[in-house]
């Protein structure tokens, strides 16, 4: 997660296990209005065999995606669209279950979405890269008809938008959620976790780690000016932070839940 960053720098905020694992959430983000009900992301999945689970230290005991829904009182079927901001297995391996000996969307009323310049990568990844890809958990949802590519940044819905990065893998897609006054920034790969707001730190997994540096430079400079709120994908101590800059960088700013971050906002 941290490529090129001793062990020594990264250690105190992410301590490893005997392993070297640390700790990480698979955040989603569920955004609702009176006509939409969105997902983005959808984490590891349940699917996997018990060697995957032991590997990666799969642990489901506290929350999966399912569970949480219902208790927001909504069921698959509430689903309508699910953006994906790429498609290596920690975000989309919920995506897809397996019923029977068949997968099958886990959403079956909903439009799926991603970067048509990465599915055509998704098909044919490149040796560095190919295990982060499972085709069982992108497949099916093309061949049940309902995945849609997409061709480039823009305008998917109103008050959401895309922009694309290339550094950590091509063509993944960043979602900005915003109205007039306020702005949530979700960043997946990109900043990952919240120390990943120092822009050398660089995830040796990047398939381009200087572009990824020049995309992180922009997006960290746009958000300092902005005042956006950014979501941090795989942290599980920080979900979220406004971002400001430092004697050394950028730094968190103010950090807690979009929600509890918007309230601040609002008050302020």
């Amino acid at each position: 997660m941290f490529g090129v960053v001793p062990k020594v720098l990264w250690q105190g905020e992410n301590p490893s296990d005997e392993r070297n694992r640390i700790d990480m959430a698979m955040r989603i983000l569920l955004l609702r209005d009176s006509e939409r009900c969105i997902l983005v992301d959808t984490g590891i999945g349940d699917k996997d065999s018990e060697k995957f689970r032991s590997i990666y230290a799969v642990d489901h005991t506290q929350w999966t995606l399912k569970q949480e829904l219902a208790r927001l009182g909504l069921t698959p079927d509430d689903i309508s669209d699910v953006i994906l901001t790429h498609l290596h297995f920690d975000h989309t391996g919920g995506a897809v279950e397996l019923r029977g000996s068949t997968f099958v969307p886990s959403f079956p009323r909903a439009r799926y979405y991603i970067q048509k310049r990465h599915w055509e990568w998704a098909l044919q990844p490149s040796e560095k890269d190919r295990a982060s890809f499972i085709r069982d958990n992108y497949v099916p949802l093309h061949d049940a008809g309902q995945l849609e590519l997409l061709d480039g940044p823009g305008e998917l819905f109103p008050g959401i938008s895309l922009e694309t990065v290339d550094g950590h893998t091509f063509a993944q897609q960043l979602l900005r959620v915003h109205d007039d006054e306020h702005s949530v920034f979700f960043a997946a790969d990109l900043v990952p976790l919240s120390a990943h707001v120092s822009v050398p730190w660089v995830m040796a997994y990047d398939l381009q780690p200087l572009l990824t540096l020049q995309e992180k430079n922009t997006l960290m400079n746009t958000l300092a000016d902005r005042g956006d709120i950014l979501v941090f994908g795989h942290d599980p101590f920080v979900p979220a932070a406004t971002i400001g800059r430092g004697e050394r960088g950028f730094v968190l700013d103010r950090r807690g839940s979009v929600r509890e971050l918007l309230a601040s906002e609002i008050h302020d």
